[in-house]
């Protein structure tokens, strides 16, 4: 492992996350960049943060090592807290909402 990051506390669901993540599993940096450019999922926003962090984490710690070396060697979505909210229901109940979040890790090597 050259560098990683973590986003914690990300607004929206492991699931919906690992959905993205799925898709540039060791990729190459450059090609995991154009890949979550173009997809239409709103996790992708997030997961491009946390790879873009751990692409500059690498080359501050290592000058010497360019983008096209770099390819993503772990990648996961873990559960984080739920917010929990109370909705309103027929007959004076209510049902709970849980707004879900993530931990999204990253890792980068070089080839």
């Amino acid at each position: 492992m050259i560098s990683n990051a973590i986003a914690r506390y990300v607004m929206g669901s492991p699931r919906k996350v690992r959905q993205v993540i799925n898709l540039v599993r060791d990729m190459d940096v450059i090609k995991a960049l154009s890949v979550l450019q173009n997809i239409k999922q709103g996790a992708r926003i997030q997961v491009e943060k946390v790879l873009k962090s751990a692409i500059n984490n690498a080359t501050k710690k290592y000058p010497d090592i360019r983008q096209g070396d770099l390819y993503i060697s772990r990648i996961a979505a873990d559960g984080g807290p739920m917010l929990k909210r109370h909705k309103a229901q027929a007959m004076g109940r209510a049902t709970m909402i849980r707004k879900r979040t993530s931990h999204i890790t990253v890792e980068l090597d070089r080839r």
